[in-house]
């Protein structure tokens, strides 16, 4: 994100008035776009004004206001035009320089992997998936099983009749095992089937053949070059990235990937990846839905067709995407890539906006220059926020220190205790043998570290979770009336969100907590009696 440390009122001094106003726009313009020229000997791309790359600003701004009014809550935001940014930004208390746990998004990293395992001759895609794993197979082996290839899992088209994820990572500590033993319903190829174990088994396939986990294979020849550091992939009990979700990325780590397939696999003049396997990779495979009305195709991103772990979207775009709302949108025809990171139940109508507003903001040729747009538009940008828990009217309470014993639960809180100290609320919450504290401030978000894991989708599986530990938060609370209090939690390195709202009465406690990818439909309500 674009931003100058001083105040508008420090920038504007006594220049508002005649001539002096139209002087003070240009001084705010060049103010703006001087640390965004700076800001270029950190960053991999250039920037550049929306309108020199053909992008009104004023659109990028609507687009901005669309999603303010949204039902989604998004966290970052990068939009580049001709290999150049044009617009990025952090909603506080999410950060450029913070990694984001990536859900399927990870997937078209693993496909990267493959094509690279290809172009080096190690596999095709039309080797056997048998034929990595005889120690695995299961003591007969059915037709079905017997052909599956690589590319049937490339294009989740494994015939399986419903996706085995959850069940094997909640259960299964050997996911390669437990895969192959799982009947195959349909010819492998001819159905598709969303499936994040087929992903795994791609995974695992680039391990087998390279001796290499997944992002260690990748660092030299993808990471290294697009200059993308710090990641790291979450494993299994084997030891096998999980590759189907789990890539922590920074924000600006996506629009990379989006910028290398938008370049055909070329960086700085070298070809990474064969532009051949990029075409290969990113065209239409499968229909996810024979025979739906052309009216429906029409208004959906979900039924143009699969590629190799990408999705095609409508406007001859295609995308890699992840649960809840992390997004690489890549579009050829318009030269440009936007990644986002956010929270949503919606992920379709967080597309229709780029579609109702970003895509008619970009014309073929540069436009004039608005110096008044750029402004609003990078003020904008540096004034993003996700408010805070605040305090309602006057109900305060700044010195209160209480523990409750918690009746039995299925999150295992046996104890809360509250501790309000200079406005900072401590709260210790007992889980089986361990204690974990955390900090929240009224007003505004304040920065933390925790072991307690918070709420995702694969939270409850047979994964080493080790290398995410410390999670890193941000808490806020505010006192919603006399007697109830209103925490909020953000795992500021992943999508979600826990909000307990805790209801004091006396010598009782009722907390309802909620993890914001429920959106209040499974609340939990933890009981508790006063102990002191």
């Amino acid at each position: 994100m674009l931003t100058h440390h001083l105040s508008f009122r420090q920038i504007t001094g006594q220049l508002w008035f005649g001539a002096g106003k139209k002087l003070l726009v240009t001084l705010i313009y060049f103010l703006f776009f001087g640390s965004a020229l700076h800001a270029q000997k950190t960053s991999a791309f250039p920037i550049s004004s929306p309108e020199a790359q053909g992008v009104s600003a004023a659109g990028i701004d609507s687009f901005l206001n669309a999603a303010a009014q949204s039902k989604h809550e998004f966290h970052s935001f990068m939009f580049l035009r001709h290999g150049k940014i044009i617009a990025q930004g952090w909603w506080n208390p999410y950060q450029s320089t913070l990694k984001h746990s990536l859900y399927s998004c990870s997937k078209s990293f693993t496909s990267t992997a493959i094509g690279f395992a290809v172009s080096e001759k190690r596999l095709s895609v039309n080797d056997k998936v048998v034929s990595f794993f005889a120690g695995s197979l299961p003591d007969t082996i059915p037709p079905y099983l017997a052909s599956l290839t690589i590319k049937d899992l490339l294009t989740m088209s494994v015939g399986q009749a419903v996706d085995p994820t959850f069940a094997i990572v909640s259960k299964e500590d050997n996911w390669v095992k437990a895969f192959l033993a799982l009947p195959i319903a349909y010819k492998p190829g001819s159905q598709f089937l969303y499936n994040s174990m087929a992903t795994f088994m791609l995974s695992a396939i680039v391990q087998k053949v390279t001796g290499q986990k997944e992002v260690d294979y990748l660092k030299p020849r993808l990471f290294d070059p697009l200059g993308i550091k710090g990641m790291d992939w979450e494993i299994n009990k084997q030891g096998i990235n999980t590759g189907g979700w789990g890539l922590r990325v920074k924000t600006e780590d996506l629009a990379k990937l989006g910028q290398f397939y938008l370049q055909k696999g070329e960086w700085q003049g070298k070809q990474l990846l064969p532009k051949e396997w990029v075409a290969e990779a990113t065209s239409f495979k499968i229909d996810q839905a024979p025979g739906l009305a052309q009216s429906k195709r029409d208004s959906s991103d979900w039924v143009q067709g699969y590629c190799y772990q990408f999705w095609r979207c409508r406007h001859n775009a295609f995308r890699a995407d992840g649960a809840f709302g992390q997004y690489i949108i890549v579009m050829p025809d318009q030269d440009a890539v936007i990644a986002i990171t956010s929270e949503t139940s919606d992920m379709q109508g967080e597309l229709n906006l780029i579609w109702k507003y970003l895509l008619p903001a970009m014309h073929p040729k540069a436009l004039p220059l608005n110096k008044a747009d750029d402004v609003r538009l990078e003020k904008h940008l540096a004034a993003l926020r996700l408010p805070p828990s605040t305090n309602t009217g006057n109900h305060i309470n700044s010195s209160f220190t209480k523990t409750f014993s918690i009746q039995p639960n299925v999150l295992h809180i046996s104890s809360i205790t509250f501790n309000m100290t200079n406005n900072i609320c401590h709260v210790t919450l007992k889980k089986d043998s361990a204690s974990y504290m955390l900090n929240f401030e009224t007003g505004k978000w304040l920065p933390g570290k925790t072991d307690m894991q918070g709420p995702g989708l694969v939270t409850g599986g047979r994964e080493d979770f080790s290398l995410l530990v410390p999670y890193k938060v941000e808490g806020s609370y505010g006192w919603i009336n006399s007697e109830t209090l209103q925490l909020k939690l953000r795992y500021i390195e992943s999508p979600h969100t826990e909000i307990i709202t805790c209801h004091f009465n006396g010598q009782q406690l009722n907390a309802d907590m909620e993890y914001s990818f429920n959106y209040g439909k499974n609340k939990l309500v933890l009981q508790g009696e006063l102990i002191k």
